[in-house]
């Protein structure tokens, strides 16, 4: 979670909802960002994961495409126990694939991993940096036509972005494979 933090510094330096509702709302991004460090040390050794390689850039949003992702958020956060890194990998920052237990990063890794195992786009598939109350998170962008619908940890009610309490850094570049783009607020 430090690592959220980490970005933001460094960008400065160089309304929720109950239910799934959509306001066709984009992010808009602007310029590249650093990427969190501990996502290159993650992205060397695993960078089907860190792609955001394709040709589709928003999913069309079929009921059976909501459903597979409200089935995919709801089953990771029930398996994976919220642990910092301190505690489950005895550093600060550390990425990983979770397995029992993981903070929001590696929660949002392996639900990119379960959507790409789906045949989900890794190009609509993106790791975001966000805060709430100077707190720094990660969560999982997933660019569609209805807007930017963000899988969270912290609940299993898939948000539009716009109608989340988050302040939004980064997040993965659509464009440039390994590079992390500013979002504009």
């Amino acid at each position: 979670m430090r690592f959220a933090t980490l970005v933001a510094v460094a960008m400065v330096a160089t309304g929720c909802s109950e239910t799934m509702q959509t306001t066709n709302a984009m992010m808009v991004t602007k310029g590249y960002a650093f990427p969190p460090p501990a996502a290159r040390v993650f992205c060397v050794s695993h960078p089907r994961l860190c792609s955001t390689d394709g040709q589709v850039k928003l999913v069309t949003l079929t009921p059976a495409r909501k459903a597979e992702l409200e089935a995919v958020n709801t089953s990771v956060n029930r398996r994976i126990e919220e642990r910092s890194d301190l505690v489950t990998a005895g550093s600060v920052d550390d990425w990983r694939v979770p397995t029992k237990q993981g903070d929001c990063e590696d929660i949002a890794i392996l639900k990119k991993s379960e959507l790409l195992k789906r045949g989900w786009p890794a190009s609509a598939l993106l790791l975001t940096v966000a805060t709430l109350g100077g707190e720094g998170h990660t969560v999982l962008t997933v660019r569609t036509d209805k807007g930017d619908l963000i899988l969270d940890n912290r609940g299993s009610v898939i948000r539009d972005w716009s109608r989340t309490s988050y302040h939004y850094f980064a997040r993965q570049s659509q464009s440039a494979s390994g590079k992390w783009v500013r979002i504009s607020s």
